[in-house]
Order: C-alpha cells, then sequence, then structure tokens
C-alpha cells in the first residue's frame, strides 16, 4: 500500500528529522507532557517500601514493566490500601502511557483495563499529555525510529541505562494539528494491528513447525521407519509397543565413561579459549552466538585434563537447562560446568541417533521425573542409568538418522522462511510508525479497510 505526501515540507531545524509539513511544528515533549512517578509524584518511595509487606494478593497491584510485557498475566506483587493511598497520584486504571526509566529505557506502554486497584512500581515514568498533545499520538511517536533513537542517546548509562525526568521532557517531536494527530493514531491502531496479526500467523507457523520436527523425531527413535515391522510390548510405561528387534536398556549400557566438567570452572577471561557453557547447548547443536565467553588457556588445559573434546562427542545438560544436547563440532573449545560429554559404544550406538533419542519428547519428559530441584532442574550423574534407551542395530539407527535430518532440513527451510517474513514484517511496522508521525506520508484521508475493526484502546505494545 502506498501513501500520499503533503503538498509543502519546510525544514525542521533538528538533527534528527530534515523536514516536516509546512502546518507542523516542532516542539520539545515538556510543552505537552507532565512526566510523573511513584517518587515524586507521592513524595519517597523508599520511605514508604520499608513499610510496606510486598505479597502475592491485596488490595492494589503494583504494576512493573516485566507485568506488562506479559499482559498482567503472571502473578504480581500487592500492597496494601495504605500504600495504595500514599501512591494515589499514579493510580491506573486503563489506558495510561507508561515508560521505562531504568534498565529496558524505550519500553513504552498503554496500561490495559483493570478492574482492579493498581499504581505505578518504581523504575517507570507515567507521563500524562495535555491539550496540545493526544496521548496515543505520544505513544506512536516514542515507539519511532526518531523517538527510540533520542531515547537511546539521552539515557545515562552506568549498571544500567537510566533516564531521568528532564530527558524525557527535552524529547523532541514533530507536532501536527490535534485532528492530524487523532487520524494518524487511528490510522497506527488499525495498520499496527493487521501487521500484528500477520506476525501472529507467522509465529503460529513457526510453533507448528517445531512440533511438526519434533514429532517427527520421536516417532521415529521410538518407532522406527518400517510400519509392518513386528511390535513388542517394551514394558516401559511411556514407551508402549517397540520393534521386536530393538534393544533396551538403561543409557549407561549404551555409552561409555561419562566426563564429568561439573564443580570446577575454568579461569574467565576476555580473550581465550572459547567456554561452551550450557546455554551454548540447544536443540542439537552448539550455538556459540548464544553465549559468548572465554577461558585461561591454563586453567581450561587443567579442566579438559578430564576428557578433551573430540568431535562427534556428544554434549548433555545436567541442569540449567536439563536434557539440552549437541554433538561437538570443534576442539578448540573448553566445557563449563552442568555439562558432561561422552560416547556412544562403539558397533552398539552411533552418537547423532543417541542425540535424537535423548531430544525425543518421551525421554525429555522421562528425565523431568528423575529430575531434583526447586528453581531449577537438575539430575545426578547416578540417576543417568535410570534413563531408558531403545538401540536399534547400527545400520537402522544410521538411517533413522538420515531420515530425520532430512525432515529436519525441509522444516528448517520453512522455519526460515517464516522468520524472514516476521523480520519484513516488523521492518514495514517500524517504518510505517516513524513515516506517520514525521508526515512522510499524508494519512488524512485514510479509512478503515472494510471488515476491519478497530483494535481496543488499551492494547499494550512493546517497543520495536
Amino acid at each position: 500500500m502506498s501513501f500520499p505526501k503533503y503538498p509543502e515540507y519546510k525544514e525542521s531545524d533538528t538533527p534528527w528529522i530534515d523536514t516536516v509539513p509546512k502546518s507542523w511544528d516542532v516542539i520539545q515533549a515538556k510543552r505537552g507532557i507532565e512526566v510523573l512517578t511513584d517518587f515524586t509524584a507521592n513524595g519517597s518511595f523508599a520511605s514508604l517500601s520499608d513499610n510496606v509487606d510486598y505479597k502475592s494478593s491485596g488490595y492494589a497491584r503494583l504494576i512493573r514493566m516485566t507485568d506488562l510485557r506479559y499482559q498482567l498475566e503472571q502473578d504480581g506483587v500487592w500492597v496494601d490500601e495504605r500504600a495504595y493511598r500514599y501512591l494515589r497520584k499514579s493510580a491506573l486504571h486503563g489506558g495510561e502511557l507508561l515508560m521505562a526509566s531504568v534498565g529496558s529505557v524505550g519500553l513504552v506502554y498503554l496500561m490495559p483495563k483493570v478492574d482492579y486497584p493498581a499504581t505505578l512500581a518504581p523504575n517507570m515514568y507515567l507521563l500524562k499529555t495535555n491539550k496540545f498533545l493526544f496521548e496515543r499520538y505520544f505513544y506512536w511517536f516514542l515507539l519511532s525510529s526518531g523517538g527510540q533513537d533520542q531515547i537511546s542517546q539521552a539515557a545515562t548509562v552506568t549498571a544500567q541505562p537510566k533516564l531521568n525526568k528532564d530527558n524525557v521532557r527535552s524529547l523532541v517531536l514533530p507536532l501536527p494539528s490535534e485532528d492530524e494527530q487523532f487520524k494518524i493514531s487511528s490510522f497506527l491502531n488499525h495498520e499496527t494491528a493487521r501487521i500484528d496479526a500477520l506476525v501472529e500467523e507467522q509465529q503460529r507457523l513457526i510453533e507448528l513447525l517445531k512440533e511438526k520436527r519434533q514429532a517427527v523425531i520421536s516417532h521415529a527413535v521410538t518407532k522406527g521407519l518400517d510400519p509392518d515391522v513386528p511390535m513388542k510390548d517394551s514394558g516401559v510405561e511411556w514407551l508402549g509397543e517397540v520393534p521386536t528387534h530393538w534393544e533396551l536398556g538403561g543409557l549407561t549400557k549404551f555409552i561409555g565413561p561419562v566426563v564429568d566438567y561439573r564443580g570446577r570452572t575454568p579461569k574467565k577471561v576476555d580473550d581465550g579459549i572459547f567456554l561452551v557453557t550450557a546455554k551454548n547447548v540447544r536443540n542439537g547443536r552448539i550455538d556459540y552466538e548464544a553465549s559468548r565467553e572465554y577461558a585461561d588457556p591454563e586453567s581450561a588445559r587443567s579442566l579438559l585434563g578430564r576428557g578433551k573434546p573430540e568431535i562427534g562427542d556428544l554434549l548433555f545438560t545436567m541442569e540449567a537447562p536439563l536434557g539440552q544436547v549437541a554433538l561437538i563440532d570443534r576442539t578448540d573449545i573448553a566445557l563449563a560446568q552442568r555439562i558432561v560429554k561422552f560416547r556412544g559404544v562403539e558397533g552398539v550406538m552411533v552418537n547423532s541417533y543417541l542425540m535424537y533419542w535423548l531430544m525425543s519428547t518421551g525421554c525429555q519428559a522421562r528425565m523431568e521425573t528423575l529430575a531434583t530441584g526447586s528453581t531449577a532442574l537438575g539430575i545426578k550423574a547416578s540417576k543417568l542409568g535410570m534413563i531408558e534407551c531403545l538401540a536399534p542395530p547400527v545400520a537402522e539407527q544410521e538411517e533413522i538418522v538420515g531420515h530425520i535430518e532430512r525432515e529436519s532440513a525441509k522444516h528448517d527451510v520453512l522455519l526460515s522462511e517464516a522468520q524472514i517474513n516476521i523480520d519484513l514484517l516488523q521492518e514495514r511496522r517500524s517504518a510505517l510508525i516513524s513515516a506517520a508521525v514525521t508526515g512522510k506520508i499524508d494519512v488524512r484521508g485514510w479509512q478503515p479497510r472494510a471488515g476491519l475493526l478497530a483494535p481496543a484502546e488499551t492494547t499494550q505494545t512493546e517497543a520495536v
């Protein structure tokens, strides 16, 4: 869809935008907003918090940035009525414009409507607009590339980024007439809702493809590839029937010695040997981008005396997260805590087949039944032998691996296409917001497409 431009433009005299429509102004945000926080609107929150008993339920909910990120669906923090009265100036009912002031600066939300008392938690600003500035237009400006860039540049970076109230007041934005602000906001409400719906479709497709890939793995390693093969009762409830000629036993029956790197971490340095941590072991491969840590070479050599990495070794995470696996694909690495490595017994168990077995849905569920831990599930090395394992003949294992890899490659292509579509849609969304709030497109004549309903005014959106 293409949109017309305004008939005339003028220089903006501001660094981040060259021109604006001739009829627009360019102002500092302080002309149109009041910045409130629980600190300055109500006195010192710290003096109150010393006497507040935060609970999982209570009279009023403190709305935190993390609550908004999850659309208030997770358990929250609550305070009593006395605390709520103290924080009454920052009471929230729905539709208020909120901004992160510490940490994830640049995140902007519109408060959803709630049927209970709520008030602002620390580390957020409540932005109230006046007659010059339509609240939702300012919201879209804050999400635009110009708004986000200014916020990033203004933020003070110490332990974590921080915005003070003057930073927010000093933001420079284009200001159309009130009617145009309303029209731009309505346009963006509709058009971004359409884009968001398309993104959601692609995300559902990605989840479906992942489920199908998991189903391929789970079926292949428990039932095989021949639908007519004779079956027998495995005697294991979660396995059910398995091919008659497959061998069943505990995991340790089919693997060599387990090399355990837990209990000791090599000295970390800025530049050294790449340290593979549990964060790097994901979905059958080592993701070198997931975490970048390095070990001192001498310290790493000492640790790896337990067993040097060899191509094809199977890595297994014992906790945080439990049960992630990958095959080693390079030897110039060190291995961190929470990881063990082992190999299948030669002539009995193919490492790649074993990896897919451990990735299967049933085996993953079995590990959880053997795991312990409150904050993070983990499994003791002594329980590895209690993880049941099926071993087809080696030739059949290799056939199964080939089948899984071919099917996974097909899914990977579709997954990549879906992610590309999401990226393009999000780029389109961002570009549309920026073009509308800077007057690069003229939406005064825009009308919503037939059959499209306006999105709720209280939708909450995270900065793009």
